[in-house]
């Protein structure tokens, strides 16, 4: 794994703050949150696979959003900071700060991935 000086030159500050620092875009800001092409969503730090674009649903609430992540590529951490019980989303393989996943999403998963967009890469298929 590579160390946040690393990262700080690849990112834009934005891109650091959100991947490193675990800072949150804000909504309705990402270029990704309305964004329907047909491809995969990777980590912006270490380009690892993450998410599908079939897996991408219109929540409504600012963010990119997904019904599930690649298996294996996403891992979980209790997150009780801003006086809340959520469940942080970090990318598996470098530790990025992702954004958070919830009980409220579409079925069959039930889940939401909400993403920030600054935490993306997306390669079209």
């Amino acid at each position: 794994m590579k160390n946040d000086d690393h990262y700080k030159d690849k990112l834009t500050d934005a891109a650091f703050k959100v991947c490193r620092l675990a800072a949150t875009e804000q909504p309705f800001s990402g270029i990704y949150n309305d964004h329907w092409q047909q491809g995969t969503y990777h980590c912006a730090c270490c380009e690892q696979p993450l998410f599908n674009s079939e897996s991408k649903f219109n929540a409504g609430c600012g963010w990119p959003s997904f019904s599930s992540a690649v298996e294996t590529k996403v891992a979980y951490k209790s997150d009780d900071s801003h006086l809340m019980q959520r469940v942080e989303i970090q990318c598996a393989a470098c530790d990025s700060h992702l954004g958070h996943v919830f009980d409220d999403g579409p079925q069959p998963t039930g889940k939401r991935y909400c993403v920030n967009s600054l935490s993306l890469k997306f390669q079209a298929e």
